[in-house]
């Protein structure tokens, strides 16, 4: 007797090819293609109902825990995708060309750097509790360092920032040297709150703190600017110029057009060259017409000094403010005028930022704007007084030290003073974080200029073994206190990188409990397989 058409369907239904179960597999988990499944099972017709196979016959991984190992593939498919889809857009909108290549270079890297720390991080913690065992007490004999070293708590996260070496597989350029000095930083960051957490910097004095890094990064980025513009970030200098108004003088909108006028970057290669010269004495063309008033290194600024004041006794001040031979009065004027369009620009920028916490504002109103008006009134002060302090402590220092004293280190020194003003803005919620982005400019600036002069010699990859070591010390101080790491979205992160899932082990730390619980279950079930 032939089968009825019904009983020859169903069998049929329930074929799945094996590609497409793989596919399924690693490419979204039990639960995302439940909802998938359920979002086609409502919008398709009631006739198609009984031909969507069911859940349990489509996707491999229902009846039992997800697979660790495809849920890994998942994850770093997925990275992959979302960053190269980001930087070939990013590269679009900054006007770059997408052929350039490195793109899906750092895609791949990101992406192998995921995958080999989960894989590692369950390697070594599988390893670690196999040689505790009493079937390994043997091997603990003879090999009692390399027991010591694979059993010590601290060996799943040392040996999973092996991976870090993957950032190889991205080119040898300015992102990956920026994404080890941003690690560099933040790993001692972390430490940092570990060790001040445990009480070992009670007795330090109230003054002390992260914006003390300001002066020391201000510092040696002014002198960058000065004499190795090369090895300057072109943003922070370009911010800079634009807010100099007093300092930095644009060719006049009545100036003849067929005479020549000092760019911006002249007129700062001849305050490097005044520099040099041990700060000359001014002569001003208007009392002495027939003298030589400038070397022959500075002409291209007698546009700025020939109409200088008379009484202006420095080549610098006669360069920096030519119409006002008061430095005191000159630095008065640029804080007048500078002052008002900082803090424009940052009402601007902290509004953007505060627009997420609209509910905020609606429940306590003025708590907010007062919140609000402080942090755009502590910028704008901050950074006014540092550029400001920047320019006139060059007139300072002329009238306390003689020419030939520090004649080029005292841009350093005019750069640790501006960046003093960072006191005021220690305390803010955010002020870290902006000090420790100027450290890293600093970091960067600093060893591009020192592979300039020859004050060292870098070594080959040395940013790969950086970053390795520093994802390293970050797992370790994560494991030991979460709270240290800041951040609830890097601890989110940290957490994926472990196997744990997207949790905050510092808000959850119940579900860090179980999983911790789950992984230890999972590696008994192995051992006694």
């Amino acid at each position: 007797m032939a089968p009825t058409q019904g009983s020859d369907d169903k069998p049929r239904s329930r074929r799945v090819d094996p590609v497409m179960r793989n596919a399924l597999r690693y490419t979204i988990s039990t639960r995302e293609h439940e909802l998938l499944q359920g979002y086609l099972i409502s919008r398709a017709p009631s006739v198609l109902h009984k031909r969507l196979a069911p859940l349990s016959e489509e996707h491999p991984s229902t009846g039992q825990a997800d697979d660790f190992n495809a849920a890994t593939v998942r994850l770093a498919l997925r990275l992959f995708v979302t960053s190269y889809s980001g930087l070939k857009a990013w590269s679009y909108i900054s006007q770059r060309l997408t052929g350039r290549g490195g793109g899906n270079q750092l895609s791949l890297s990101l992406s192998s750097i995921l995958f080999f720390h989960r894989i590692l991080h369950r390697f070594f913690v599988r390893l670690r509790e196999g040689l505790r065992s009493d079937e390994a007490r043997s091997f603990r004999r003879r090999n009692p360092r390399t027991a010591r070293a694979l059993t010590s708590k601290l060996a799943p996260a040392v040996g999973a920032s092996l991976s870090g070496l993957f950032l190889g597989i991205s080119p040898a350029d300015q992102t990956r040297i920026t994404i080890a000095i941003y690690i560099f930083t933040r790993s001692l960051e972390f430490l940092y709150n570990n060790l001040d957490s445990k009480g070992y910097f009670k007795a330090k004095p109230w003054w002390l703190g992260s914006w003390l890094l300001m002066p020391l990064a201000t510092g040696q980025l002014l002198h960058a600017f000065v004499f190795d513009r090369d090895c300057f970030p072109e943003a922070y200098g370009n911010f800079i110029m634009k807010r100099s108004p007093e300092y930095v003088h644009t060719k006049p909108a009545d100036y003849p057009t067929h005479l020549p006028w000092p760019s911006t970057f002249e007129t700062v290669d001849s305050l490097a060259s005044i520099s040099r010269l041990r700060w000359p004495a001014f002569t001003s063309p208007i009392l002495f017409p027939n003298a030589k008033t400038l070397p022959k290194s500075l002409v291209a600024i007698k546009p700025l000094t020939d109409p200088a004041h008379p009484a202006i006794k420095r080549v610098s001040c006669a360069v920096l403010h030519p119409h006002d031979p008061s430095c005191l009065r000159t630095y008065i004027s640029y804080y007048i005028r500078a002052f008002p369009g900082m803090a424009r620009f940052w009402a601007i920028v902290y509004t953007l930022f505060a627009l997420p916490r609209w509910r905020t504002f609606t429940s306590a109103p003025l708590q907010f704007l007062t919140t609000l008006t402080k942090s755009i009134l502590r910028t704008s002060v901050f950074l006014t007084s540092a550029i400001g302090i920047a320019w006139s402590s060059i007139c300072l220092l002329q009238r306390i030290l003689p020419g030939h004293v520090l004649p080029t280190n005292r841009w350093f020194v005019s750069g640790f003073l501006a960046g003093l003003s960072a006191f005021v803005e220690r305390g803010s919620k955010n002020s870290r974080s902006a000090f420790t982005y100027s450290t890293r400019m600093s970091l960067d600036s600093l060893w591009k200029v020192g592979k300039k002069h020859g004050w060292w010699r870098g070594i080959r990859n040395g940013d790969v073994l950086l970053f390795a070591a520093c994802l390293g010390l970050v797992n370790v101080v994560y494991d030991r206190e979460a709270k240290a790491v800041e951040g609830a979205v890097l601890r989110k992160g940290l957490s994926v990188l472990k196997g744990d899932g997207w949790v905050d082990r510092v808000q959850t730390p119940v579900a860090d409990k179980v999983g911790k619980e789950s992984r230890e279950g999972e590696q008994t079930k192995d051992k006694t397989s």
